[in-house]
């Protein structure tokens, strides 16, 4: 803590103080809140929503919906919100981040800005990390608010969604305990329903992947009976630093399946495999970027029997070369992505999670696909994309909770508006944070960590080891074997059992080996799940649970949340990590000085040291990273704020255009008229002959198709614009002020063309065509465009309805498309 707060409080102790008033008027209410009967509570709901429409605000209320749902939730839950949960509350309610511990009720906290939110009437998400967690949330949370009289909804990948539903739940009490136990995928209380029913409920709990894709698929919608979402209003999202800062550097891409992919990927890779590291091309593993020597193009040139790629074949050629050489350089097999049943899947390199139909974009997962000798998959053409960071500054107001957000409080605030609070636990922390062990080799490490495990499970104590990847998962597996340890192995290969694995990690003398972030948001627990009070005395007298790192990760906030699994609600624990010269982290950031001299001091592969030194030169390494990525993440988003602007326009035209009502297309028309004076008679004509009806609708219609298919186009040119502009760095010129002024003007000539198309399309429309086109929408109502989404992408792809060559044109000129717009 700086002189500054120790002398004014820092941010987290002010705002804690400042509420300690409204604290003390929950718990004055507590027993005012007993005599209330069952039937009482969804009443107290109404009362409360009449207030609010008499002018009453939510911060008015606050202490009374606290009291209530902490009432409800002890009725139904058999769990009571400790003071320090309801200052988590407070600080969600406030649109702040609610950094807490592993164990102390995350959950459970949400329920009580949700609740309070939700009585406006205009909804709140809650945003989990995975579908199990939004399934497993809205049924254990379900109980409460269902009981408060709010209805609760869950939208998962793949389009299935869901309403909680009491009257579903399991007839005996055993039964019930069992399917809604913390490890147990829950779906006795779910009643499938449309996606629209679901945003519609008063609370939704969701991925922020599912939130995401949806804003991107409403903004495909040909008619308004298609769109799900509702105005975005208040967001809590789980684990917000996992969602808002590790993933936000990857944009959500929804794309529409392009040509066949060519032979280029195969042909480049054959190619990119003669060419040698260090010689043909550099890496930079900081950057995670390749760079092609003169003699490494040469080879390429002579390859492919070219003079020069750069001139003679373009930037297609050097686009796919560079792509075919980070496939085999920067991406492996088991730790960046596996290859499953012929295809390449990627893994998530902070959960260890598989993440099946997601695509890495610009051509590298078919590059990939080259490599493994699997099928190549479709290229794909983006229809529409955003970054998370700009999805979620939508809300009116947003808010997290996570057990690590502190070291990134600089980030959240600067990108999001976000102040992190840190809430003091509610029983003092007692775990046992030993020194890093450092060894030379990586062999020595596993062999020392894995005589350090069967020591310890010999004693009953129970061992939770986190791994970076798939590989060192199944390689300390190996050493395990040799030392007779059995042991449970978790990753994303059996991520489907991954609750429950973490669910028991905390049993007698298991030993569970786990990618670092797996089971994330389940709870470990002294003596296995549902806890047995002789166990959890036994393995609590044993030093409860012991987490080990086998690696340090890129940011410190990883390494925090694999110590935090242990040593919740004042439980004993222990932690360690165990580094070696040899891991990626050392290894980049230079570690042969201290290889040296452990090597002059005649120092054991397998025997470790610690030493202060060391320690702060990977801590140092740590934050380099750390600055690293934020920097990437902050240059992320400048790009996507210049699309940002334009996706706005573009996106608003939409909406007006499925409101479908006749005065809004009548001023989108003049708006676009403006400069086609001459042709003004030939629009006048058309719709006399249509009438207003068939016209509009026919002109609505065009707008959209046009839009879309000139958006399409647009992202696609500004893609190539943002690869082209960074090699103006080298001209002295600043490539975002180059993409900026660029991509304006772009977007200018696309917002001509599409005024241009428009009268052109109405010009030629065909007055038979369109009348009937128009008659058969009135009596089943298809949608004119067919569109159908599955998100793949860099995350991305999509649209296989495509028209046929053959079919009628969407723009209604009543030609066949191959002759019309599909020339």
């Amino acid at each position: 803590m700086s002189i500054f707060d120790k002398i004014f409080g820092d941010t987290s102790t002010k705002f804690i103080q400042s509420i300690q008033g409204t604290i003390k008027q929950i718990n004055d209410l507590e027993e005012k809140m007993l005599p209330l009967k069952d039937s009482d509570f969804p009443l107290k709901t109404q009362e409360f929503k009449q207030r609010l429409e008499k002018g009453e605000t939510l911060d008015d209320i606050l202490p009374e919906a606290f009291a209530l749902v902490r009432e409800a939730a002890k009725r139904n839950l058999g769990e009571r919100h400790y003071d320090v949960q309801l200052i988590g509350g407070i600080t969600l309610h406030n649109g702040k981040i609610s950094e807490m511990k592993t164990g102390e009720g995350k959950t459970l906290v949400a329920t009580l800005p949700a609740y309070l939110n939700a009585l406006g009437g205009k909804g709140v998400h809650i945003v989990t990390v995975n579908d199990y967690l939004a399934r497993r949330d809205a049924v254990l949370m379900g109980q409460v608010h269902n009981f408060l009289g709010l209805s609760v909804g869950v939208i998962n990948s793949s389009n299935v969604s869901y309403m909680y539903d009491a009257k579903l739940e399991s007839k005996t009490e055993d039964e019930a305990r069992d399917k809604v136990g913390e490890f147990k995928i829950a779906y006795e209380f779910l009643r499938p329903c449309g996606r629209k029913e679901a945003y519609n409920a008063d609370i939704t709990y969701g991925t922020n992947n599912e939130y995401g894709f949806d804003y991107l698929r409403d903004n495909l919608a040909t008619s308004l009976d298609q769109l799900v979402q509702r105005e975005p209003n208040f967001a809590i999202v789980d684990e917000v630093d996992s969602i808002l800062i590790d993933e936000a550097r990857t944009p959500l891409i929804i794309s529409s399946q392009g040509e066949e992919s060519e032979d280029f990927y195969t042909k480049f890779f054959q190619i990119a495999k003669q060419l040698k590291r260090d010689v043909d091309y550099k890496v930079d593993e900081k950057l995670r970027a390749i760079t092609l020597t003169d003699e490494g193009i040469t080879k390429a040139e002579n390859a492919l029997g070219v003079g020069n790629i750069y001139t003679e074949k373009g930037i297609k050629y050097v686009h796919h070369l560079e792509t075919a050489v980070k496939a085999q350089a920067l991406f492996e097999k088991d730790k960046d992505y596996v290859v499953k049943e012929g295809e390449v899947i990627i893994v998530d390199p902070f959960t260890g999670r598989l993440q099946p139909g997601r695509r890495w974009s610009e051509g590298i997962h078919q590059a990939i696909e080259a490599k493994e000798g699997v099928k190549i998959e479709r290229e794909s053409r983006t229809s529409g994309s955003i970054t998370f960071q700009n999805y979620f500054r939508f809300y009116k107001k947003l808010s997290g909770m996570t057990g690590t957000a502190e070291t990134s409080s600089e980030e959240f605030l600067k990108v999001y508006g976000l102040d992190v609070i840190v809430i003091p636990t509610n029983r003092p922390v007692i775990r046992v944070d030993h020194s890093d062990m450092i060894f030379q080799t990586e062999k020595g490490k596993f062999q020392a960590i894995a005589r350090k495990i069967k020591e310890i499970s010999k004693n009953g104590q129970p061992v939770l080891v986190g791994t970076i990847s798939i590989e060192k998962n199944e390689l300390l597996s190996a050493y395990l074997k040799q030392e007779g340890v059995q042991h449970t192995i978790l990753n994303a290969k059996n991520h489907e059992k991954e609750g429950e694995i973490i669910a028991q990690a905390g049993r007698r003398g298991a030993v569970t080996i786990a990618t670092n972030m797996a089971g994330r948001g389940i709870d470990i627990k002294l003596g296995g799940n549902p806890i047995v009070e002789e166990e959890y005395q036994f393995v609590k007298s044993q030093g409860g649970l012991f987490v080990m790192g086998t690696e340090r990760h890129e940011a410190r906030r990883i390494d925090n949340q694999l110590r935090g699994r242990s040593g919740r609600q004042g439980d004993p624990g222990e932690t360690q990590f165990y580094v070696s010269l040899e891991d990626d982290l050392m290894r980049v950031f230079g570690a042969e000085r201290i290889k040296g001299m452990m090597g002059r001091f005649g120092i054991p592969e397998d025997m470790p040291i610690t030493n202060r030194f060391v320690s702060g030169t990977l801590e140092g390494a740590q934050k380099k990273i750390e600055g690293f990525h934020f920097d990437s993440r902050k240059h992320t988003l400048e790009y996507d704020d210049v699309m940002n602007h334009q996706r706005k326009i573009v996106y608003e035209r939409r909406q007006r255009m499925l409101k479908s009502k006749k005065e809004d297309i009548e001023k989108l028309l003049e708006d676009i008229s403006l400069g086609f004076v001459e042709k003004e008679k030939t629009v006048k004509d058309k719709r006399e002959k249509l009438g207003d009806d068939a016209f509009f609708e026919t002109v609505r219609r065009i707008m959209l198709y046009t839009n879309d298919t000139l958006w399409m186009e647009h992202l696609e040119a500004m893609d190539y614009l943002r690869s082209s502009v960074n090699l103006r760095a080298y001209g002295q010129r600043e490539p975002i002020v180059e993409y900026k002024r660029e991509g304006l003007q772009m977007f200018k000539e696309m917002e001509e063309v599409f005024k241009d198309q428009v009268i052109s399309l109405i010009e030629n429309i065909n007055v038979e065509e369109a009348s009937k086109s128009v008659k058969v929408k009135e009596e089943s109502r298809p949608a004119p465009i067919s569109v159908s989404h599955k998100e793949v992408g860099e995350f991305s792809d999509t649209d296989t309805n495509k028209t046929g060559r053959n079919d009628l044109c969407p723009c209604g000129s009543g030609k066949k498309y191959k002759k019309c717009h599909g020339k």
